[in-house]
């Protein structure tokens, strides 16, 4: 009994610092971002880690009062909304379509969707802007909603798949006995039944297309349409950075994928983990 207490204990500490160490890793960058929003360039260059010397408000005040800013964060919200729509649903639908009918080239098609997780977007840049600009959407929120979206379909798809999968099938049986067809099984059972992971595939596309920085620079040129993480171009001169306003700017705009997170986190962890044991 002493030892099982003692290898208990051990174990309790053992991860005790294990999390310890690993919540340093996370918020040690976040903590220093903002406090270096709060510096001065000179203080921000000899003493990057510490507290401000002197507190400067104004590099958050004039952030958050300028028009620019407010801009900037609503093309984000409207781009990553949009993103999130449209990948829920498709991937949905399709995910349901591979999950419980069966047809010719089911397999095949599934994997062709699946091999696009094998592929970073950055490969695929020119013939995307060439098919994009045939398409008359440059310059535009759907130019970038729409890539964002097929990159996003391969995991969304896998992921919905796996849950609905994991569902019961006495469920499924009884509705077929009940004269239930598949569209009305799909939305009147399964997507009830599938918050969390409606959840988990709604905060993946959403961070993923908030952060998005190469999609904006590439498809959007002009000002007015840039999305937060464009607007850090402009605190860039010609002769240098104001990286006290960067960091201030990052500080600002990351919040709202935090505070997401963090209301979300139940569901998305049990949209993760539930296909885990049936597939």
């Amino acid at each position: 009994m002493a030892s099982t207490a003692r290898i208990a204990t051990g174990t309790k500490i053992y991860l005790y610092v294990s999390l310890t160490i690993i919540a340093a890793i996370v918020l040690v960058p976040l903590l220093t971002t903002a406090l270096g929003g709060f510096k001065d360039l000179g203080d921000l260059r000899t003493n990057p880690f510490g507290l401000p010397a002197a507190w400067h408000l104004e590099n958050y005040t004039d952030i958050l009062f300028g028009d620019r800013y407010w801009r900037q964060m609503m093309n984000s919200l409207v781009i990553a909304t949009l993103t999130v729509c449209l990948t829920v649903s498709v991937s949905a639908m399709a995910a349901f379509t591979f999950a419980h009918v069966k047809f010719f080239g089911a397999g095949f098609l599934l994997n062709y969707f699946l091999i696009g997780l094998m592929f970073p977007a950055a490969t695929a840049i020119l013939p995307l802007f060439i098919r994009i600009r045939d398409l008359g959407l440059l310059n535009s929120y759907w130019g970038v909603v729409l890539p964002q979206v097929s990159f996003g379909l391969g995991m969304s798809i896998l992921l919905f798949r796996n849950y609905f999968r994991n569902l019961p099938e006495e469920l499924f049986q009884a509705a077929i006995v009940d004269g239930c067809g598949y569209i009305r099984f799909f939305w009147h059972i399964s997507l009830p039944l599938s918050r969390p992971i409606i959840a988990t595939v709604s905060i993946i596309s959403f961070v993923g297309s908030w952060n998005s920085y190469i999609l904006p620079l590439i498809m959007l040129n002009s000002e007015t349409m840039y999305p937060w993480p464009l607007g850090i171009m402009v605190y860039r001169g010609e002769f240098g950075t104001a990286w006290q306003l960067v960091l201030a700017f990052i500080t600002l705009t990351i919040m709202p994928t935090i505070i997401v997170f963090f209301l979300a986190q139940k569901h998305i962890i049990a949209g993760l983990t539930a296909g885990a044991v049936k597939s």
